[in-house]
């Protein structure tokens, strides 16, 4: 995929909950890893009455719709992942050019 083809899809926003286990974050984050794709932003925090829940935001811009929602799909699946919310944020048209 082009560089002007990436710029023009819209970011992917994940928002992963799951158990505050050590391995979820590095899971989760090998999905990016093995199609050599380096998210633009990620965060994440530990909360509940017993820091027992683990949440990770992360965006991704220029990820084509279906790769979106076959990633979202294998999250899912993964162990102590309770639930993976996506959504998508559009492109902003460059000041310099529009």
């Amino acid at each position: 995929m082009s560089a002007s083809t990436r710029e023009s899809l819209p970011t992917t926003c994940f928002s992963v909950q799951a158990c505050s286990e050590p391995s979820v974050m590095s899971r989760v984050l090998e999905l990016f890893v093995k199609r050599g794709l380096v998210p633009t932003r990620i965060v994440s925090d530990v909360s509940g009455p017993a820091d027992d829940v683990l949440t990770i935001d992360i965006q991704m811009r220029g990820l084509e719709p279906e790769l979106a929602g076959y990633m979202a799909r294998c999250m899912r699946q993964l162990a102590y992942v309770d639930c993976v919310l996506t959504s998508e944020r559009g492109t902003v048209p460059d000041a310099r050019t529009g």
